[in-house]
């Protein structure tokens, strides 16, 4: 069998049309490299794949051709059996009061051949929320300055801007993903590329605010010397707060205060064996100074009895880490239940990164469901001729169908447990993901297809159980009827007003925004309002040899444009405010409004397809967090968001406090 045949039967699409109309075929060599890297896997010849079932509906599964009636089935829960029974016709009737979770439906039909695939019996629907129309305050957390923290944002400074964002009005705080980075790489600050997604960036810890922690002496004077500039130094930053955690957690060893230790072993308890298992991860990641795969054999893959030993014989490094997760999980926490106590409809609004680094925790705990010689990325289209690389490892259909889904439902876990809503960064790929091998140029990928409702599913669940929204970044070009799958299961749209024009150029109007969406002007790949309208961005993007895809006379005429739409909805002025305006008499049940756009900041976050030539995610806010109510015109904030407020309308020397 040739490589493209084999790739057709396991759902690898091996030729796709650009965005430009042309047609391209995977290189044979790229497609083997493709086959090879995903675990191997036996083309369904019973069913099409996973089981869904959505509660207190009524379900049907049709058998395939190649099943020799009659079918028996039992669907099982570890050792027990749920239920079992015979089809004698194609199509199966499932009860519609079985208990919600995830089980293996295993079949075997009359000529003996077998089948083992995961069955979910899900909530019909995603967590919708509880609340008509709000709106939330986005921000990069890390940009935060403050008086106070130790050169950058922190999550003291996070309990700080609910408190600001409540008293404007705004129902939450949206931020960058908050995922594990690598402690020994600074530099690499970029939050969608994480050593892991079920753990949290231990920088945003506030030290100070750890019980054992000795305020004074020389750490307060290199982090007043921290706090200055414009950009992060990361380096600076890592090696303070690190020796200040080391120094901390050897005074809880020696003694820690009433409380403290039962809390760290019942936090410990909760979260094992992942705990155990990421904290094993990084004291060998530190020993062997190498990647996980050129590791010795025996620590190449996860082993919790190898774990077990180790924490024997490296105990204190093995608490170390299990420390630091535990303090940033409390802290985190208390900002998680501080909006609760605000009355705010959302709280906390986390973004979940794609993917992950090939060299982290993620990649060599899940080596079944995520592929180290892969990477997502996107085929070539008008904005990206090339095609794009993201250099992140994805999840696996295969892989994730073995484990009935379980790493998938961690990692929402992971940011859901703290947060009232959740953005799914290019959630495309949960219907389908252009992976890309290495070592081949971005336009030699194929397109994987992915077990789609068995994910909407597995997704409703979680959000379900942590009462948390589900938002789906679905910007660019998708599939007929995939927002339509998408809404039906409860997972919200995400709608960018700069994408949200006609072909001629101009702006849609309110009536055309989803009900069930997040609304905002931009994102952090995109130019600030500020720098949009003043052609910032495009004079940047020139200045490092990047063509910005937009000429002037283009910026002009979509200047126009928002001016025409704003005045037909009878909004005199043009500046933030306006948009925020607009914006919020669309029906969508939440807009975002970014702290650089009230604040006039230029530059953008993160300028794509670069890395050293842009300080991307390293510039800091250009005042502290105590200014920030002078800097913004409250009134005609709240003006603005008037129809979507919450709670009461507070002076300018509240908010300031």
């Amino acid at each position: 069998m040739d490589v493209y045949t084999q790739a057709k039967q396991l759902g690898i699409q091996t030729e796709f049309v650009d965005g430009q109309g042309h047609r391209h075929v995977t290189d044979a060599t790229a497609l083997k490299i493709i086959l090879n890297a995903l675990p191997e896997r036996i083309p369904f010849r019973l069913l099409d794949g996973p089981v869904v079932i959505r509660a207190g509906r009524t379900s049907r599964t049709e058998l395939s051709p190649a099943a020799a009636l009659p079918v028996a089935w039992k669907v099982v829960a570890g050792e027990k059996i749920v239920a079992q029974g015979e089809a004698s016709q194609r199509t199966v009737a499932w009860p519609s009061d079985w208990q919600q979770g995830i089980y293996r439906l295993q079949l075997t039909d009359a000529t003996s051949l077998s089948e083992d695939v995961p069955l979910i019996v899900s909530t019909p629907k995603a967590y919708g929320g509880d609340f008509d129309r709000g709106w939330l305050l986005a921000v990069q957390l890390y940009g935060v300055r403050s008086a106070r923290n130790w050169g950058i944002g922190d999550f003291t400074d996070l309990s700080a801007l609910l408190e600001l964002a409540a008293n404007l009005g705004a129902d939450g705080v949206g931020l960058n993903p908050l995922h594990a980075l690598f402690d020994d790489k600074p530099a690499d600050c970029s939050p969608y590329s994480p050593n892991s997604r079920l753990f949290l960036n231990a920088l945003y810890i506030d030290i100070e605010q750890i019980p054992e922690f000795e305020a004074g002496g020389k750490a307060g004077k290199a982090a007043a010397r921290l706090r200055e500039g414009h950009i992060i130094d990361y380096k600076g930053v890592a090696q303070l707060k690190w020796r200040a955690l080391r120094t901390a957690f050897d005074k809880f060893r020696a003694k820690s205060g009433a409380g403290r230790r039962e809390d760290f072993d019942a936090f410990r308890a909760e979260r094992s064996p992942l705990l155990s298992r990421f904290a094993c991860f990084e004291v060998l990641r530190h020993r062997f100074d190498e990647p996980w795969w050129e590791w010795p054999a025996d620590w190449r893959t996860p082993n919790d009895v190898a774990c077990a030993k180790l924490r024997e014989e490296d105990a204190v490094e093995i608490e170390f880490v299990e420390f630091v997760q535990w303090t940033a999980d409390r802290q985190l926490r208390a900002c998680r239940d501080q909006a609760r106590r605000l009355g705010m409809k959302v709280g906390l609004y986390l973004d979940v990164a794609v993917g992950v680094q090939s060299g982290g925790f993620d990649a060599w705990n899940e080596q079944t469901a995520i592929s180290r010689h892969l990477s997502v990325g996107a085929p070539p289209d008008p904005l990206n001729l090339a095609g794009q690389n993201w250099g992140l490892a994805g999840f696996n259909a295969a892989g994730l169908e073995l484990q009935s889904f379980a790493p998938y439902r961690e990692m929402l876990a992971a940011s859901m447990r703290y947060a009232g809503a959740v953005r799914l960064d290019h959630v495309l790929g949960l219907k389908r993901l252009y992976l890309v091998p290495h070592g081949f140029a971005a336009d030699n990928g194929a397109y994987v297809q992915m077990p789609f409702e068995a994910l909407l599913a597995a997704t409703a669940q979680e959000s379900a159980a942590h009462a948390c929204i589900v938002i789906g970044e679905d910007l660019g070009t998708v599939p007929e009827g995939f927002r339509d799958t998408m809404a039906e299961w409860g997972i919200w749209s995400y709608q960018v007003m700069m994408f949200e024009r006609d072909d001629s150029g101009a702006f849609r109007g309110p009536d055309r925004y989803l009900p069930n969406a997040l609304v905002t002007f931009n994102t952090h790949d995109l130019s600030t309002y500020a720098g949009w309208r003043s052609f910032g961005d495009l004079k940047i993007k020139r200045s490092l040899g990047i063509d910005p895809g937009e000429s002037d006379d283009a910026r002009w005429h979509a200047l126009a444009m928002l001016d025409d739409v704003l005045r037909h909805h009878a909004i005199d002025d043009n500046d933030l405010y306006a948009v925020a305006a607009f914006l919020s008499k669309t029906k969508s049940r939440l807009l975002a409004i970014s702290l650089e756009d009230l604040l006039g900041v230029i530059d953008q976050p993160n300028i794509p397809g670069t890395v050293n030539e842009h300080p991307n995610w390293r510039q800091r806010l250009p005042v502290s967090l105590n200014d920030i109510a002078h800097k913004v015109d409250i009134e005609a904030l709240q003006d603005a968001t008037r129809e979507r407020a919450s709670g009461h309308r507070v002076s300018r020397a509240k908010v300031s406090r």
